[in-house]
């Protein structure tokens, strides 16, 4: 029996990250989606495309994890507000305290 796991927002994340994988020149939002998707699948057990979708898209963009958690640190603490929320951010926990 497999521990992996298929998350709720799967759908609605591949999607996303399918969009970011291609780009060659992410803008503000593509850097915060992406490193809001990998909080939520960080631990996550299982969805293996997905992390293996994140793993591609950080290489393609030539960017670490370290750095692109720097970039959206930045942009948030610099009043960053994406124009549809509800939309862009679905459980990001933008909102939360840390």
């Amino acid at each position: 029996m497999s521990n992996e796991q298929t998350h709720p927002l799967h759908a609605t994340d591949k999607k996303i990250i399918d969009s970011l994988i291609s780009k060659q020149m992410p803008e503000d939002i593509d850097l915060i989606n992406l490193a809001r998707l990998i909080n939520r699948y960080d631990n996550f057990p299982g969805e293996i495309e997905i992390k293996d979708d994140i793993n591609k898209t950080l290489k393609f963009w030539n960017i670490t994890k370290d750095i692109l958690f720097s970039k959206t640190k930045k942009l948030w603490s610099n009043n960053f507000r994406p124009s549809n929320t509800t939309k862009d951010l679905v459980g990001s926990g933008f909102d939360t305290s840390n």
